[in-house]
C-alpha cells in the first residue's frame, strides 16, 4: 500500500474489503524505508538468522542490529492497527511474505554472495522461514480470532533459481542452478508449516516460465499471478491446477492509468477459462487481484481501484451462473 500511516492503510483495506466474500489483507508500507519493504519484513520473520541492510541490499549477519529492530517495530505497528481495524472480522485474511527461494536469491551471505549459492544457507533459510511463518500466523490468529488466514508466498525468482540465471554479485557470471527436487522440497516444507499453523498457502508466481507442476507438487492450495498476457499453455496449466483443487488468484487490474471496465476485467478470466474447458460454476472460486502491489499508486486512487475490483468480482460471480 502507498503512504506511511499504518492506521490509515488498515482502515482503507477493511473499509473497502471488509465485507465477505472479499479478502482483506495485512498492509505493507514500504515507503517507510528499509524494514518495511517486503524483503526486509520477511527477513525479520526468520528465526535465529539475523539480517542487516547494506548498501547492496539485505545481508545475513552475526547479530541483529538497528535495521532488524526497525523491521520488527514496523511489523508490530502494522499488527496493532490490523487488530483494531479487523475487530470482529470473520473470514479470509491475507498475509504476504517473500518465499524461501526468492529470499535466498536476494539476501547475501556475510561474505557478499547471494545466499542461494550455499547449500547450508539454503537448508537454514527454509527451516528458519518455516518456523518464523508458524509464529507469524499464530500472532495474526491471536489478534484476529475469526480470521481464516491465507499466506501468499511470493516467488518471483524461483524460475531463475531453477534455470541458473541469477547473476553473481560480481556481475561476471551466473550462479549454478539449484536442483528441482531441492527447490520443490524446500517450498513444500514452508507451505507445510503454513498449513500446520492453520493457514492456507498460496504461491504467487511470475507468469514467465512459471514452474506450475513443481508448485502443485509442493502443496500450494492456490496460485496467484498476472493473467492478462497468459497464453494458451499457461491457461492449460491453470486448468490442471484448478482440476487438482487449486484456487486461482487472478491478477487482472493494472495499478496505473485508467482502470479497465468491469466487463474487461471479467473477460480477462472468463474467456480463457471457458476456452480451456473449465466449468463456469468454478469461476465463483476465483479471486480477482491487482496485477502488482499498490505501493507506487497515487494514494487518492487506491479506494477507486479496490472498488473496481469489488465490482468485477461481483460480475464474475454472476457469470459463474451462466
Amino acid at each position: 500500500m502507498p503512504g506511511e500511516d499504518p492506521r490509515e492503510a488498515a482502515r482503507t483495506v477493511f473499509g473497502e474489503l471488509g465485507d465477505p466474500p472479499h479478502v482483506p489483507h495485512l498492509a505493507q508500507l514500504p515507503a517507510r524505508g528499509p524494514g518495511a519493504d517486503p524483503l526486509g519484513r520477511t527477513a525479520s520473520l526468520l528465526v535465529d538468522l539475523p539480517v542487516d541492510r547494506q548498501p547492496a541490499g539485505w545481508r545475513f549477519v552475526d547479530a541483529p542490529g538497528r535495521d532488524a529492530a526497525r523491521a520488527d517495530a514496523f511489523l508490530r505497528a502494522d499488527l496493532d492497527e490490523l487488530a483494531e481495524a479487523a475487530d470482529g472480522w470473520s473470514g479470509p485474511l491475507a498475509l504476504a511474505v517473500v518465499g524461501p527461494w526468492s529470499l535466498l536469491a536476494a539476501v547475501e551471505l556475510n561474505r557478499g554472495e547471494r545466499s542461494v549459492s550455499d547449500p547450508g544457507a539454503r537448508r537454514d533459510v527454509v527451516a528458519s522461514l518455516a518456523e518464523g511463518l508458524t509464529r507469524h500466523v499464530a500472532d495474526v490468529r491471536r489478534l484476529v480470532p475469526g480470521a481464516q488466514v491465507v499466506v501468499h508466498v511470493e516467488e518471483p525468482s524461483i524460475a531463475a533459481v531453477l534455470a541458473g540465471r541469477l547473476p553473481t554479485q560480481s556481475g561476471y557470471g551466473t550462479l549454478r542452478a539449484v536442483d528441482r527436487a531441492e527447490v520443490r522440497d524446500g517450498l513444500r516444507d514452508v507451505l507445510a508449516a503454513v498449513r500446520s499453523a492453520g493457514a492456507e498457502p498460496v504461491v504467487r508466481l511470475s507468469p514467465a516460465e512459471a514452474p506450475w507442476a513443481l508448485v502443485r507438487e509442493a502443496g500450494a492450495a492456490g496460485i496467484a499471478l498476472d493473467v492478462r498476457d497468459l497464453g494458451p499453455a499457461g491457461w492449460e496449466s491453470v486448468a490442471a491446477g484448478v482440476e487438482d483443487g487449486q484456487r486461482l488468484w487472478a491478477g487482472v487490474l493494472p495499478v496505473r492509468g485508467a482502470p479497465p471496465s468491469v466487463a474487461a476485467l471479467v473477460d480477462a478470466v472468463r474467456l480463457p477459462w471457458r476456452r480451456v474447458g473449465l466449468p463456469a460454476t468454478a469461476l465463483a472460486d476465483v479471486v480477482l487481484t491487482p496485477v502488482s502491489g499498490l505501493a507506487d499508486t497515487d494514494p487518492a486512487a487506491v479506494r477507486g481501484l479496490l472498488t473496481r475490483l469489488r465490482e468485477a468480482a461481483a460480475a464474475l460471480e454472476e457469470a459463474s451462473g451462466d
